[in-house]
């Protein structure tokens, strides 16, 4: 099984889609899900991005509320350049 992609301390930011979009477009997924649970944003660092909120609880949280916010770009705009360039593959 190949490793997860890195997870960058910030998600882009950018009004287009690009290739790290790509690359965690199932991390993004998976971060919605569990915001849409309610889960607890450090479990959701923990397990969706690999990041210890005891350890570095301010890094975790910014990347957490980084990628969360791409991910909701990702939802609601990215998503239609996603379809036409096709879902990664792994």
């Amino acid at each position: 099984m190949p490793a997860e992609p890195k997870i960058a301390e910030l998600a882009p930011s950018l009004d287009e889609l690009t290739s790290y979009d790509k690359e965690h477009a199932v991390a993004y997924m998976r971060l919605l899900d569990a915001d849409a649970d309610e889960a607890d944003w450090r479990e959701i660092a923990r397990i969706v991005l690999g990041l210890d909120p005891t350890v570095e609880p301010d890094r975790a949280r910014r990347t957490f509320e980084s990628h969360l916010t791409r991910a909701k770009w990702l939802a609601g705009k990215g998503y239609r350049d996603l379809l036409r360039s096709g879902w990664p593959r792994k």
